[in-house]
């Protein structure tokens, strides 16, 4: 097995911290009703395919053949956008909801193809 230099542990390693740092202030600032809304978790969720794609993009260079489904990225952020923007467009708190809901399905089915991708590309490479 390939030992990782240093220099791209290091980026890994800020990256995750990043991360961390960026939900850790979500949560701090955050109050709990807030939680129960349709945009924090739209929010959380496109915390985590932005993580996604970033270690993606940093961690598996090699295996350029794997590509998030972009129209299903584009399908998701729309919906996350409408659920963000549901109290300007006028939209019922029910319906809120629902369009979150499909936005974080959105992002959480892109997920699965890439790690479903990813896994594949080892597997191929043993």
């Amino acid at each position: 097995m390939v030992q990782p230099d240093k220099s791209e542990r290091r980026w890994n390693v800020i990256l995750s911290g990043l991360l961390i740092g960026t939900l850790a202030v979500i949560v701090t600032f955050t109050n709990r009703a807030a939680f129960l809304s349709p945009i924090a978790v739209v929010v959380v969720t496109a915390i985590g395919v932005v993580a996604l794609m970033l270690q993606l993009r940093f961690r598996y260079r090699e295996m350029t053949m794997v590509r998030a489904p972009m129209w299903l990225n584009i399908v998701g952020t729309v919906f996350a956008l409408t659920a963000f923007f549901g109290d300007f467009l006028r939209l019922s708190p029910g319906v809120a909801e629902v369009v979150a809901l499909v936005a974080v399905g959105c992002y959480g089915v892109s997920g699965g193809v890439v790690l479903h991708e990813l896994r594949r590309q080892r597997n191929l490479s043993k």
